[in-house]
């Protein structure tokens, strides 16, 4: 069975799986706010693009060659446990299952109630907004629990759907805004030139890590393809190069139907005014709701991981209780009790998200910040040690495989974060308070383990 699963895929169909993975609502989520804090300069916007995207090529590419020499590992944790030990795995999958994946899974929630309530014409920082996020998150909670067949139908759907907007606001709008001129005066006119464009660039960049997020997962798929050790890196490369492609394209389609000043002081707005400029009232609309889609289908896979985040530590016989979390469902074949707890940090990081940032005075003071960037760029950190361990004992790769590549993946990750602690200064050290509370509870749960034995 694992020969036959190794040789399900072919090249193109892993191509295809690899921007079906990464491509979500985060392009659609960030395009806006890299346009304001570049003063509207879409030069300095489309770097921003370039220099995010070219982090997560080269991320991408070390981790492919990764799972291609360990043809049995399956996720990140897997990596680090291979390279850094499992303490060091355990500790990365106890941020995962507590922050990474329920802070996304929140903020996507948030996402698709927040261009619902731009298509209904509501308010996004309201209670009403809130309350479609939870229901969001519930729902697509109930979908992976009690039928995952249907979750991942719903996936492959909205797979195909979420690429519909992108392309042909990035292709239309782009001939469109040749033709009447406005993209030229986009891109020669900036609105409010930026007192710092290192500072703007640093924060353009880190917004984008949201946008260009889950390329990790797409490691995982060598397992199904045919000759895994040549096509994932070629599937990963071209794969990411894709998408990045097709996010520039985006942003640029976008000057076609509005210029940069109606953009930036649109808002929420801002996109939907662009997609009706371009395609009318109802096909922009219609175009809209591909876009909710979408996002709905980033937060189905996102909670399809979320759900799974205590189940992966208790196979291992780590974390709390693993007898209990990892208990497997006869019938549905989820891990119920994993899935319950997942929920549940996902509405506490979901009221997080709103009180730290939709509320004119954060209800956390000095320690709110935004969940959508800071704990990425947290799992850009977590890569460094990873790298490092794959140039020393990988002795076998050619210096190629070994040493470059491992090397530039270091420096992008070291960008990236020196980016957010540029971009976000003292926010930081709040946020990494918290991160050390969350993470010493995870330690606990090690030491309680090692005197059990």
């Amino acid at each position: 069975m694992d020969s036959k699963l190794r040789e399900k895929y072919g090249l193109p169909v892993a191509i295809a799986m690899v921007v079906g993975i990464v491509i979500g609502s985060g392009v659609f989520f960030k395009a806006e706010k890299i346009l304001n804090v570049t003063g509207g300069d879409q030069k300095l916007g489309i770097l921003a693009w370039l220099i995010g995207g070219a982090i997560m090529v080269v991320c991408a590419y070390t981790f492919a060659i990764m799972a291609t020499r360990y043809s049995y590992v399956n996720g990140l944790v897997d990596y680090a446990e291979v390279t850094c030990g499992s303490k060091y795995a355990y500790l990365l999958g106890w941020f995962m299952s507590t922050i990474y994946y329920p802070t996304l899974t929140s903020v996507l929630a948030w996402v698709s109630a927040r261009f619902t309530c731009v298509l209904l014409g509501w308010d996004i920082t309201g209670g009403s907004c809130l309350a479609i996020a939870a229901f969001y998150m519930c729902a697509s909670y109930a979908i992976n629990a009690l039928s995952p067949v249907l979750a991942g139908k719903f996936q492959v759907t909205a797979t195909v759907i979420k690429v519909v907007p992108l392309l042909l606001m990035g292709v239309v709008g782009l001939i469109v805004g040749l033709t009447n001129g406005l993209t030229v005066q986009n891109f020669t006119n900036v609105v409010a030139p930026v007192t710092s464009t290192g500072k703007a660039l640093f924060t353009a960049v880190v917004a984008t890590a949201f946008a260009y997020e889950g390329w990790i997962i797409a490691t995982s798929i060598n397992a199904e393809l045919k000759d895994a050790k040549k096509n994932l890196p070629k599937a990963l490369t071209i794969g990411t190069i894709a998408v990045i492609i097709i996010y520039i394209l985006y942003y640029v389609g976008l000057t076609g139907g509005v210029t940069n000043e109606v953009m930036m002081k649109g808002g929420q707005d801002g996109a939907k005014i662009a997609f009706e400029t371009i395609f009318s009232k109802a096909g922009g609309t219609l175009l809209f709701v591909f876009v909710i889609i979408s996002c709905l289908g980033t937060l189905n896979g996102l909670m399809l991981g979320n759900t799974r985040g205590m189940y992966s530590l208790a196979v291992r016989n780590e974390g709390p209780k693993p007898e209990m979390f990892k208990q497997v469902d006869p019938i549905t074949n989820m891990p119920t009790n994993s899935s319950i707890l997942g929920l549940f940090l996902c509405g506490f990081w979901l009221l997080y998200f709103y009180g730290a940032n939709l509320v004119e005075v954060p209800w956390f003071g000095k320690f709110s910040f935004d969940t959508s960037e800071l704990p990425i760029v947290t799992i850009y950190f977590s890569y460094i040690p990873i790298f490092i361990a794959m140039m020393i004992k990988e002795k076998e790769l050619s210096a190629f495989k070994r040493i470059i590549m491992p090397f530039l993946a270091i420096c992008g990750c070291v960008f990236m974060v020196f980016a957010a602690c540029y971009t976000y200064k003292f926010t930081v050290l709040y946020y990494l308070a918290i991160f050390a509370v969350i993470m010493l509870i995870g330690v606990f749960f090690i030491k309680k383990k090692e005197t059990v034995k």
